[in-house]
C-alpha cells in the first residue's frame, strides 16, 4: 500500500480494518496532524502546502516500495488532495529548496491547481503517472478523494498513477503566463526547456502500456460535500439552493458574488425565499499583494464582512473540508454584518487587513474564525450564505 495526501492516513486505517493481514507493507505520505492509528502501514508526517525534506524521504521511500512490487503483486495507492506537496520527488539537479520556491510563486501569483501541479509534474519523479511507472508489471489499484473541480484524474495530487496530459511546453507557458520564467529557479526552468525541446523524457502518457493494469477509481468528492448540506439545510428549516459544485476565481470577487446573491434573496428576488440557504463547492484563489497571513476561504470570509457591515440577516460561511485553510490552523471563517465592527473595536482595521491579504489576524480579532482541527478528509471548499426570513 502506497499513498499520499490528507485522508490518504484515514484511507490507510480504513483499508487495513478491510484487509487486515493481507497488507504486506504500507507508506502513506500525510499533512503533520492527519495521522490515523495503523498496524503495518507507516504514516509518515509531511509539509504542506510547501513541500519540505520530511516530504522528499517519503517520496523516495514510496517510489522504492512500488519499485518492489513483482508481477503477481497488488499496489493499492490511496491518493487524496495534498499528496502532490506531501511528496516531493525533485528530478535531479532540482533541489527541493527550488521545488519549494516554485511553489511558493505560483501560490503567491494565483495559480489554479491545474497550472500549479501542470509544472510540479515536469519538475518531479513520481508525479505525472510516474508512481505507475514505478510499480509496473505489478496490478495498481488507485482510490481516489478529489480536491479538484470536475474530479480530473490527472490533477488531484499531480495524477501520480493516472496518464499525464498536460506537457513541458504548457508548463512553461503557465510560468510565462504569470511572469514567473525569469523568477522561477533556474533549474526547474532548464528541465522545461529541455523537455520542451524533446531532451527530456515527457511523463507517460494516454495509451502508454505501463496503464494496461492500472485502474484509477474517485470514491468521494465535493458534490458530497456540498449535497450533504444542502440536505441538512433542509432539514433545519430552511430553502435550499445549490449554486454550484464548481466555484472558482478570485476569493474576495466570489465573496461579494455570494453576498449580492443573499441580498437579492433578502429582496424577494432570489431563487428561493427567505429563509434560505445558498451552498456552493469548490476552489478559489488568491494573488497576493500584501505580506499578511491568510488563506483562500479566510480572504473570501473578510471580503464578506466588509461587504455585509450593518446588515443583521446574511451569514456566510467560507470552510476548507480539510480543516486547514492555507498556512493556518483555521479551516475558515463564519462572518455575519457585525465582524468588521467587532475587529475594529478590537484595534484591527478589516479593510487594510483584506489589502494586505492579512485575513486570519483579522477574522481572530473579530471571533469569527473557524477552527476545526484535521478532519482527514480533503474534498475542496464549502460555502454557505444563510438569509434569515423578514419577520424572523
Amino acid at each position: 500500500m502506497v499513498g499520499a495526501g490528507k485522508a490518504s492516513g484515514a484511507m490507510a486505517a480504513a483499508a487495513e480494518e478491510a484487509w487486515g493481514d493481507r497488507i504486506a507493507a504500507g507508506v502513506v505520505a500525510v499533512k503533520d496532524g492527519y495521522t490515523a492509528p495503523t498496524r503495518t502501514v507507516r504514516l509518515l508526517e509531511a509539509g504542506h502546502p510547501v513541500p519540505d525534506e520530511r516530504g522528499a524521504a517519503a517520496a523516495r521511500e514510496i517510489l522504492a516500495l512500488a519499485e518492489s512490487a513483482g508481477p503477481d503483486d497488488l499496489v493499492l495507492a490511496l491518493v487524496s488532495g495534498g499528496g502532490s506537496a506531501l511528496t516531493p520527488a525533485p528530478a535531479p539537479p532540482i533541489t527541493l529548496a527550488d521545488k519549494q520556491e516554485m511553489t511558493r510563486l505560483l501560490l503567491a501569483a494565483g495559480a489554479t491547481i491545474n497550472q500549479l501541479n501542470a509544472v510540479r509534474k515536469h519538475s518531479s519523479l513520481l508525479k505525472g503517472g510516474q508512481l505507475a511507472r514505478a510499480a509496473a508489471p505489478a496490478r495498481l489499484e488507485t482510490l481516489l478523494l478529489s480536491d479538484v473541480i470536475g474530479d480530473t484524474l490527472d490533477v488531484i495530487a499531480s495524477g501520480p498513477t493516472t496518464p499525464d496530459v498536460s506537457t513541458f511546453g504548457e508548463a512553461l507557458e503557465i510560468l510565462d503566463r504569470f511572469g514567473l520564467r525569469d523568477r522561477t529557479p533556474r533549474s526547474i526552468v532548464e528541465r522545461l526547456e529541455r523537455g520542451a525541446r524533446g531532451e527530456v523524457a515527457e511523463t507517460p502518457k494516454p495509451g502508454d502500456p505501463i496503464f494496461a493494469h492500472v485502474r484509477n477509481t474517485v470514491i468521494g468528492n465535493n458534490a458530497l460535500v456540498v449535497d450533504a448540506a444542502a440536505a441538512q439545510a433542509r432539514a433545519l428549516g430552511f430553502a435550499s439552493h445549490v449554486l454550484t459544485r464548481s466555484l472558482e476565481g478570485e476569493a474576495r470577487e466570489v465573496a461579494r458574488d455570494l453576498i449580492a446573491r443573499g441580498q437579492a434573496i433578502r429582496a424577494g428576488r432570489g431563487p428561493v425565499p427567505a429563509p434560505a440557504c445558498l451552498v456552493a463547492g469548490g476552489e478559489t484563489t488568491v494573488t497576493v499583494h500584501g505580506k499578511g497571513k491568510g488563506g483562500r476561504c479566510q480572504e473570501a470570509a473578510l471580503a464578506a464582512a466588509l461587504a455585509l457591515r450593518d446588515q443583521n440577516d446574511i451569514v456566510l460561511l467560507a470552510a476548507g473540508t480539510d480543516g486547514s485553510d492555507g498556512p493556518t490552523d483555521a479551516a475558515g471563517a463564519i462572518v455575519d454584518g457585525g465582524s468588521a465592527e467587532r475587529g475594529r473595536r478590537r484595534g484591527v482595521d478589516p479593510a487594510r487587513g483584506l489589502e494586505e491579504n492579512d485575513s486570519n489576524r483579522i477574522l481572530d480579532a473579530s471571533g469569527d474564525l473557524l477552527v476545526t482541527g484535521p478532519t482527514n478528509t480533503n474534498l475542496l471548499d464549502l460555502y454557505l450564505v444563510l438569509v434569515r426570513a423578514p419577520s424572523s
